[in-house]
């Protein structure tokens, strides 16, 4: 699954080069419109299970959950025709742009940019520097990337030690729309329920103490919304080609 998705040009926050460039909010979501599922932190999943299916996908180092946005390539259910988002929760994958953390030579967070967005300017919006130094509104998305690189780190461990435990399985399927066109799901990687009652206490008790559990039963009540998105889906129009998360 890409990090990068509906970052188009993504370079290093500059003191020097970047000195005079300002942000604005987002005017709407268009920007994700054709993303048909994002990343999701593991500390996202209470509030996300009650908008979204939660799956898992493949990831550069493992498993990474994901919250399914939509069934067709290009295509997310949530963000409608004038760019605003139909959930109650919104993804922090989404929250976070223009931002995009990144890893410098060293090792070090580093704070980078989708230069190509409309949210900065030269003229208009909140500026990032003053003085060559970091405005509060540079420091504020600085906390944001800082929290969400800690997060994601803790979300990997979380995909590993499933995979660890054998837990995952692929759960390729049919959705059916109310007018009877059928759409095959596939690549998608959900817990198995069979085998997480099989676990000796040893690993159910560690998965308990560390909020695992909990975790994954949320991931389990999630896929109840898979019947949601297809609703959605059938509201949407034509069918297209469907596609397993990215």
């Amino acid at each position: 699954m890409s990090e990068m998705m509906f970052y188009e040009r993504v370079v290093a926050l500059n003191d020097q080069t970047h000195a005079q460039l300002k942000v604005r909010p987002a005017a709407n979501f268009a920007y994700a419109a054709k993303t048909n599922s994002v990343p999701l932190l593991a500390s996202e999943f209470f509030e996300a299970a009650r908008e979204y299916p939660i799956v898992f996908a493949r990831g550069e180092t493992g498993p990474v959950p994901a919250a399914l946005l939509g069934l067709r390539e290009a295509e997310n259910l949530y963000v409608d025709s004038d760019g605003k988002w139909d959930a109650r929760y919104v993804p922090a994958f989404v929250r976070r742009y223009p931002f995009v953390p990144g890893m410098g030579a060293q090792g070090e967070l580093l704070v980078c940019i989708d230069e190509a967005s409309p949210c900065f300017d030269s003229q208009e919006g909140e500026a990032l520097f003053a003085a060559g130094k970091p405005t509060a509104q540079l420091e504020h998305a600085l906390k944001f990337l800082t929290e969400f690189h800690q997060a994601a780190a803790a979300t990997e461990q979380l995909g590993r030690r499933l995979q660890e435990l054998g837990l995952l399985r692929q759960a390729d399927s049919v959705a059916q729309l109310n007018d009877g066109t059928q759409l095959r799901l596939n690549g998608l990687n959900v817990v198995d329920e069979t085998k997480l009652r099989a676990l000796d206490r040893d690993a159910v008790q560690e998965l308990f103490a560390s909020n695992t559990l909990a975790v994954i039963y949320a991931h389990l009540m999630s896929l109840g919304n898979l019947g949601g998105l297809v609703d959605r889906m059938g509201r949407r129009g034509a069918v297209g080609k469907a596609a397993p998360p990215r």
